[in-house]
């Protein structure tokens, strides 16, 4: 694969917002879940909300469940997960539907809120400008995008990165935002940076993790299973072994005029 080549900051249109975001905060404490940070800067309640890259449906369950008068549409690009998503059952103001940021099928200014945990990294570099025009396009004037990435930093990171070095496809993320701002195409809210805890119960679980996920195809060579569990039980503990994933929110908004 070759190099996709970085994105300085000089080469972005200068804006106040987006100068203030930052891709690390090294001197995060903050410890909390992910539940905690979306409920405190999203107005969910009657919402028409879209959902980019829903994965599981995990939080998308979550959100149903506690948010009153809320409808939802989740998409997601990975077939397989999305068959299994259509056989939820008990969501009637959740529709799922198979697809990607980069064409949404929905009228101009359809919905108050979109959102994308820990998605936006994989989107297509070369598609994440026409993914945040599209969400700008179906959001409402001062609908919000709410965008949950992780930071690659850490001891977790260094151990996907021997097989899963997702630091550049990231940092492109990042950059993306900013230029979204830049152009005037949405507004920075807020930027907001935690630790959430990652566990897991021994390297077996963790195993069966990586192998059994199919939004990416993970091929380790038997020299990189070692390497990779050589890290992993670095961190293992009586109990597990326990990574605080550093993780950044960029709090968006399309403007109103």
């Amino acid at each position: 694969m070759h190099p996709i080549p970085r994105t300085a900051d000089t080469d972005l249109p200068n804006s106040t917002n987006a100068v203030a975001m930052r891709l690390k905060n090294p001197s995060m404490t903050e410890v909390c879940n992910r539940r905690e940070v979306f409920e405190s800067l999203l107005p969910l309640a009657g919402a028409r909300v879209l959902e980019l890259g829903c994965g599981a449906a995990e939080v998308t369950r979550e959100i149903a469940a506690s948010a009153p008068g809320i409808s939802i549409t989740a998409l997601e690009v990975d077939r397989i997960q999305h068959e299994k998503n259509l056989a939820i059952t008990g969501l009637s103001n959740v529709k799922f539907a198979l697809g990607g940021a980069e064409a949404i099928s929905a009228p101009d200014a359809s919905f108050d809120i979109a959102l994308m945990f820990r998605s936006l990294h994989h989107v297509p570099v070369k598609s994440m400008d026409q993914a945040l025009a599209e969400i700008g396009r179906v959001l409402k004037p001062g609908g919000l995008a709410y965008f949950e990435e992780p930071v690659f930093d850490g001891e977790y990171s260094e151990i996907m990165r021997v097989f899963h070095d997702e630091e550049f496809v990231r940092e492109a993320a990042f950059l993306a935002l900013r230029r979204a701002i830049a152009s005037g195409l949405m507004e920075l809210v807020t930027e907001r940076f935690f630790l959430t805890p990652k566990r897991f119960r021994d390297w077996q679980q963790f195993e069966k993790k990586i192998r059994e996920e199919t939004h990416t195809e993970h091929r380790l060579t038997p020299a990189q299973w070692e390497v990779v569990k050589t890290r992993f039980m670095r961190s293992m503990r009586p109990e597990g072994a326990l990574f605080m994933q550093p993780l950044r929110v960029d709090l968006l908004r399309r403007p109103s005029a």
